[in-house]
């Protein structure tokens, strides 16, 4: 199993824990024993989350709330684990939104896609190395193979995601630590309602669309068995493989058209 075995001073750091995807890996992971650490801004759904899960599995569950897009409190983040001692043996770096918008909304969206990412990686993935055992699940998206005019940062920064993670899957063979990059469809979750496009769920074909619980459970199952990249759901799955092979000459003016409808 790529997966650590659960311990007591071990935990799993879970970010964007309040709803939607980040929710449901983290009630997967306390489903196989995981002790949680669920991060984001949200403190009262934190609660209620780690409270349910202290019921029904008898977990260690702490609460953190956190913008991790603010480098300060990634710091602060970091020393709460440390003082609790704590050791993060899976990463899953959920936190992130999408949607369009004015310099500084996008200037934030990369700072908490892309670079906190990374630094939550980087600050717990050598630790883990050393230890000989870890596993991180990057949440990319299908948004990842292609890019889309009309939310063009959130593409690119999903496609950071998604090249970040297959690399340093490949760099971590023979270490004991994982990879896993999860590129999900449409999900039913708040994620349309923050980036202001909830009009591209009629946009999006119902059969194309899948629920936070599903898309969890393929990826602790793809970390478990240390995969390198799933798209959970077999239309999105070929939805990803035509956007990557597509000439972009076909794909950007459709995708253009699909995404002014949207917004």
């Amino acid at each position: 199993m790529a997966l650590p075995a659960p311990s007591e001073t071990a935990t799993a750091l879970v970010t964007g824990a309040s709803s939607g995807i980040g929710e449901a890996i983290a009630r997967q992971l306390a489903s196989r024993g995981h002790g949680l650490t669920l991060v984001a801004r949200r403190e009262d759904r934190l609660r209620e989350l780690a409270s349910d899960v202290a019921r029904k599995h008898g977990l260690r569950a702490e609460v953190i709330s956190a913008d991790l897009g603010d480098p300060t409190a990634r710091d602060r983040l970091a020393g709460q684990i440390a003082e609790m001692g704590l050791e993060v043996e899976i990463l899953v770096n959920n936190a992130g939104f999408g949607g369009t918008g004015d310099r500084e909304r996008l200037v934030s969206m990369v700072e908490l896609n892309c670079v906190a990412l990374l630094d939550l990686q980087e600050r717990y993935l050598r630790p883990m190395v050393d230890r000989g055992r870890g596993a991180v699940i990057n949440v990319a998206s299908t948004a990842a193979f292609q890019p889309l005019p009309g939310t063009a940062t959130y593409a690119a920064t999903k496609a950071f995601v998604l090249s970040l993670s297959e690399a340093a899957h490949e760099e971590l063979k023979g270490t004991g630590v994982t990879m896993t990059a999860v590129c999900p469809g449409p999900v039913k979750t708040e994620f349309m309602a923050v980036a202001g496009i909830e009009a591209a769920e009629e946009q999006v074909p119902g059969l194309f669309w899948m629920s936070a619980d599903d898309v969890a459970k393929a990826a602790v199952e793809a970390a478990e068995k240390g995969k390198r990249a799933i798209v959970p759901g077999l239309l999105n799955r070929a939805g990803a493989i035509t956007g990557q092979h597509t000439p972009r000459t076909l794909v950007l003016p459709l995708a253009k058209r699909v995404w002014r409808q949207a917004v």
